[in-house]
C-alpha cells in the first residue's frame, strides 16, 4: 500500500533493498516511468488549479510593472511606460499585448523580503513563503514544500493525471551547480516532487514516451503487474519501500491515463495558436500547462531559466536583454494564457501567477544592467478569485521600497493557497509523522481577492 506522508503504517514485514530494486527495476515493469518519477517527482474553493510562471533569476519590477518616468534617467531606464487596459495603470513599452489584460488581473506593487544575495533562497522564500534569510545551496528534504506538492496532497485530482508538472528546467543554481529548492516535495517526500518536463514542448518531436503502454505491454497485462507489485508491497514499513511504492502507484496510474497522454500532445493544437504563444521554448511550455490543467493538473509551473543566471538576472545589458528577447517572449505566452482561459471558460478556476524571487535595483550599474533587489517588488497575479482591474501597494519615487501597503511571500502564498481552497495557517505533518506549519507567518490578504 502507498503510504501517504501524513501516516505512519507500521507493517509486519520489511523488504530488503535488492527486493526493492527488484520490484522497481524495468525488468519486472518493462517500463521507464517509475524512474522517472523518482527522478523527478470542506473550504469553499475560488479556484480548482494553478499555473505558476516564475521568472528565475529575478526579472526588473522597474521596466515592466513599476514604472517610474519621472525619477532620474540612472532609475527610469531606457523604456517608456504604455497605457494598460484599467485607466492611470501602465506597463512597460515591451509588454504590449499582456497590458491590454490588467483588467483580468492583481498588480502587487509592494513585496518584499530579507533574501537579496542567493538566487536560491530567494527562490525558496517566493515559491514557499517560508522565509529563512541567506540559507542558498540546492533543495534539501526538510524545506517546505512546493504549492504542488501540497495540492497533490490535499486536493489531489479527480481524474487520473499527474497532479503537479514542473517545466521545462530543473533550474539549477549557477550553471553546474545544484536543483533550487522550491519546487519540491520537500518534507512531504519524493512522491510529491513533480513530474519534470524536460523535453523541449517547441521541438517537432516533442512527445513524452514514458507516459503510454509499449506496443508489447496490454492493459491487461498491466493490471496484473500492478496487482503484483501490490502483494510484494503489502508489508512495507520503510520509508525507501514506501516512496518507492507511491513512485509505482503513480506510475501505473498515469500509463493508462488517456487525459496525460492527450495533454502531451501539443501538435493537435493549431498552427495559429501555436505561433501565438510563442515558438520558442518557454511560449510552448506555457501552452502545455494550459493543456495540463485542461486536462486536470492541479498545478503546472513553469522556471524561465536553465540556471539561475541565465534569463532574468540582468546584471549586465538589461535593456537589450529585456527588450530583444525576454519581454517579447513573456508577452507573447502570457497574453495568450489568459485569452484562451477567458474563452475557454478556465480562468475563473484557475489561479495564474506571474512572479520571480526579487526585483532589480533602481540605479543602472556600469554594465547597463540592474542588480539583485529584494526590497521592493512587483507580481502580477489573475483568475482564481483574485481581484480584477487591481493594483496593491506602491513603492516610493525611484522603485526602492513600499510607500504603501507592504507585502511579503508568505502572504502573497496563503492567498494563493486559500483560493485554492487550502487553509493556510493549517500544519502537516512530514514522513516521520512530525507537524510543520503551512505557510510559516503567513496570512491570507483579503484585499487582493474578489
Amino acid at each position: 500500500m502507498t503510504r501517504d506522508p501524513a501516516v505512519r503504517c507500521p507493517g509486519p514485514r520489511r523488504l530488503s533493498r535488492r527486493e526493492i530494486l527488484q520490484v522497481g527495476g524495468a525488468s519486472l515493469l518493462g517500463l521507464s516511468l517509475p524512474r522517472l518519477l523518482q527522478a523527478s517527482e470542506g473550504r469553499a474553493t475560488k479556484a480548482d488549479s494553478c499555473i505558476l510562471i516564475f521568472l528565475n533569476g529575478g526579472p526588473s519590477h522597474l521596466d515592466m510593472w513599476d514604472m517610474k518616468p519621472d525619477a532620474p534617467k540612472e532609475v527610469r531606464g531606457e523604456f517608456k511606460p504604455i497605457a494598460t487596459s484599467v485607466p492611470g495603470v501602465q506597463f512597460g513599452e515591451h509588454l504590449p499585448r499582456l497590458a491590454q489584460h490588467m483588467h483580468r488581473c492583481t498588480l502587487v506593487r509592494s513585496v518584499h523580503h530579507s533574501v537579496n544575495n542567493a538566487h536560491a533562497a530567494a527562490v525558496y522564500t517566493g515559491l514557499t513563503g517560508h522565509d529563512r534569510g541567506e540559507i542558498g545551496g540546492g533543495t534539501k528534504p526538510t524545506d517546505h514544500p512546493a504549492i504542488g506538492s501540497v495540492m497533490g496532497l490535499l486536493r489531489p485530482p479527480s481524474k487520473p493525471v499527474v497532479p503537479y508538472v514542473s517545466m521545462p528546467y530543473i533550474t539549477q543554481e549557477g550553471a553546474g551547480g545544484p536543483p533550487q529548492p522550491g519546487f519540491f516535495g520537500g518534507l512531504l517526500g519524493r512522491t510529491r516532487d513533480p513530474l519534470f518536463v524536460l523535453r523541449n514542448p517547441d521541438a517537432p518531436d516533442f512527445a513524452m514516451p514514458e507516459l503510454g503502454l509499449g506496443a508489447d505491454m496490454s492493459a491487461a497485462r498491466m493490471h496484473s503487474r500492478r496487482q503484483l507489485l501490490g502483494s510484494l508491497h503489502g508489508g512495507a514499513d520503510d520509508r525507501t519501500t514506501a516512496e518507492m511504492t507511491g513512485f509505482q502507484s503513480k506510475a501505473f496510474d498515469l500509463l493508462v491515463s488517456s487525459q496525460t497522454q492527450k495533454a502531451f500532445r501539443l501538435d493537435q493544437e493549431p498552427a495559429a495558436l501555436r505561433d501565438r504563444y510563442g515558438r520558442n521554448i518557454y511560449g510552448q511550455s506555457v501552452l502545455l500547462a494550459r493543456r495540463l490543467i485542461e486536462s486536470g493538473t492541479r498545478v503546472a509551473c513553469i522556471s524561465w531559466a536553465p540556471d539561475a543566471n541565465a534569463t532574468w538576472d540582468t546584471h549586465g545589458n538589461n535593456f537589450a536583454s529585456l527588450k530583444t528577447r525576454l519581454l517579447p517572449q513573456l508577452d507573447a505566452a502570457t497574453a495568450s494564457l489568459l485569452t484562451d482561459l477567458a474563452e475557454r471558460g478556465l480562468l475563473e478556476r484557475t489561479v495564474v501567477a506571474i512572479m520571480g524571487e526579487f526585483g532589480r535595483s533602481p540605479k543602472i550599474n556600469g554594465n547597463a544592467g540592474r542588480d539583485h533587489w529584494n526590497f521592493c517588488y512587483s507580481l502580477l497575479l489573475a483568475g482564481g478569485g483574485f481581484k480584477a482591474g487591481y493594483v496593491h501597494g506602491a513603492s516610493d519615487k525611484i522603485g526602492a521600497r513600499p510607500s504603501r501597503n507592504p507585502v511579503s511571500p508568505a502572504e502573497i502564498v496563503a492567498t494563493i493557497y486559500t483560493c485554492l481552497g487550502i487553509d493556510p495557517t493549517q500544519e502537516l505533518t512530514d514522513r516521520l509523522g512530525r507537524p510543520f506549519p503551512l505557510v510559516p507567518g503567513g496570512k491570507p490578504l483579503a484585499e487582493l481577492m474578489a
